[in-house]
């Protein structure tokens, strides 16, 4: 048994990847989806009309990722964002936002092995995902660090702001659109600042990659849009009429998004703002030192 469980995994990671490769082929060669008809018809978001949005309240279960959240919002997963299954999951990230099959089963099955649960009976509370060094990391560009920040649920206000503003592209409208170095840049800049004020910090190669997945799909997903990011990462919510900005046939495959994850990768550089993160991370601990009241004789 305790050889069985490891070869299962990897065999299905090997079957995983091979679907995957073949979807990606399959993409290059199929038209595109229509503007306005990438949801499938029947499921939720068709013609851009998404189910009402109702912000979540105490007691609902949240977690770090904006776009589940949004999804349990307009009650696309529970509302309560509790007892659901890895293939509710699979199925509705699918038709909400347009990720390859072989991706919605990837990520959730990782989830699963990560809180150690079977992909296809257990279920989970989405603030189950927020497991520490398991999909949440530190030095996000949208949470504080879990040591500062325990609900990873929290919108961290100032983050997000920094991120949106950091857009340095324009799009044939003129709108503001975040692109791959500005990604880059954000995250050197988050990284170090963790870095230098989390006395907790970590982050491996492999979070680091996970850090750099979850940039990504602003710009895949998102299509680095500004104006719909502001909504979805700030709200919650879906904008009116918005639908994911991958058109391909069969979604966005593992292998097209790591295209997109490596370069943000490739350009981060901690070194850029180290000096200045160490700075301020003193001048932050020193200023949150009380000073001694002097004794009156």
């Amino acid at each position: 048994m305790f050889l069985i469980t490891p070869i299962a995994k990897v065999t299905t990671d090997i079957a995983v990847l091979a679907w995957d490769v073949s979807l990606t082929l399959i993409n290059l060669v199929s038209p595109k989806r229509k503007v306005g008809q990438v949801t499938p018809h029947g499921y939720a978001g068709v013609d851009g009309k998404w189910p009402e949005f109702i912000p979540a309240k105490e007691g609902d279960s949240r977690c770090s990722c904006p776009a589940l959240n949004a999804m349990a919002n307009h009650g696309i997963l529970p509302r309560d964002g509790k007892n659901i299954s890895f293939k509710e999951l699979n199925h509705t990230i699918r038709t909400t936002y347009n990720f390859a099959p072989s991706f919605c089963f990837f990520v959730p099955n990782f989830a699963a092995n990560m809180l150690k649960k079977k992909y296809g009976k257990d279920r989970f509370d989405l603030a189950e995902l927020d497991l520490h060094n398991g999909i949440e990391h530190d030095a996000s560009l949208l949470r504080r660090d879990l040591y500062f920040e325990p609900n990873q649920a929290t919108i961290h206000v100032p983050y997000v702001k920094e991120l949106l503003e950091s857009a340095t592209g324009k799009d044939a409208d003129g709108n503001a659109l975040l692109t791959i170095p500005d990604l880059s840049l954000i995250s050197s800049k988050r990284r170090a600042e963790a870095r230098a004020e989390n006395p907790e910090f970590s982050l491996s190669k492999f979070h680091k990659m996970f850090g750099s997945s979850n940039s990504s799909t602003l710009l895949t997903i998102f299509g680095g849009r500004v104006r719909d990011l502001e909504t979805v990462l700030l709200e919650e919510r879906l904008p009116e009429a918005w639908e994911s900005r991958i058109r391909e046939p069969y979604g966005l495959t593992l292998m097209t998004f790591n295209k997109t994850v490596l370069k943000v990768e490739k350009g981060i550089d901690e070194t850029k703002f180290a000096p200045a993160a160490a700075a301020s991370a003193e001048t932050t601990s020193r200023s949150s030192v009380q000073k001694p009241t002097e004794e009156t004789s």
